[in-house]
């Protein structure tokens, strides 16, 4: 009787131990996309480009987004539900309050979604999107086509790696500004 008690438990652990190996990898990509949100929200570009340093094709647009994000005064509001896709990728949606919809007085905290592909441990990829309104890009358009001084050279290379995010989201936010004076109702 001892023995088969013995056996018993050496296959329960054994059992525990398997569904152990197997749940670890979700969580250590959970925890590596955890990471890369910090990182990103940080608005420390050597920690976000650490955290990059395998996903080069990346860094570009991230970088880029990053120094946008914290020129727009980002601020979470809601660090959502993540996603776990499959075993290397996880969706990461953020909520964030930000100077561009404060700018154009609409209440509405727009929602970034980050699909981050992880492999072996590290990141390999970052995608984002969000949900802006329309509202936005209309505002965005009437910028470009009525005030193209304000963003034409602030913004070139924009979301690739372009050198002026601060200054390119800045030019946005006056135009912005200038739309409202312009048409209170927009």
């Amino acid at each position: 009787m001892k023995i088969s008690n013995a056996i018993y438990l050496s296959l329960l652990l054994l059992s525990s131990c398997q569904n152990a190996s197997q749940n670890s990898t979700p969580i250590r990509n959970i925890t590596i996309a955890n990471e890369f949100v910090d990182a990103f929200y940080s608005f420390n570009r050597d920690s976000l480009q650490a955290i990059l340093s395998v996903a080069k094709e990346s860094q570009p647009n991230i970088l880029y987004y990053q120094k946008w994000a914290e020129c727009a005064n980002y601020e979470i509001v809601n660090r959502n539900k993540f996603i776990e896709k499959n075993d290397s990728t996880v969706i990461f949606p953020v909520t964030v309050k930000d100077d561009l919809m404060a700018t154009l007085k609409i209440n509405f905290n727009v929602t970034d979604t980050f699909r981050i592909t992880i492999k072996n441990k590290r990141i390999r990829a970052v995608t984002t999107s969000s949900n802006d309104l329309p509202e936005y890009y209309k505002a965005k358009e009437w910028v470009k086509q009525n005030h193209p001084e304000l963003i034409e050279k602030a913004c070139e290379g924009i979301w690739d790696g372009g050198p002026t995010p601060c200054e390119c989201v800045k030019g946005m936010l006056k135009g912005f500004s200038l739309l409202k004076e312009k048409d209170s109702k927009f």
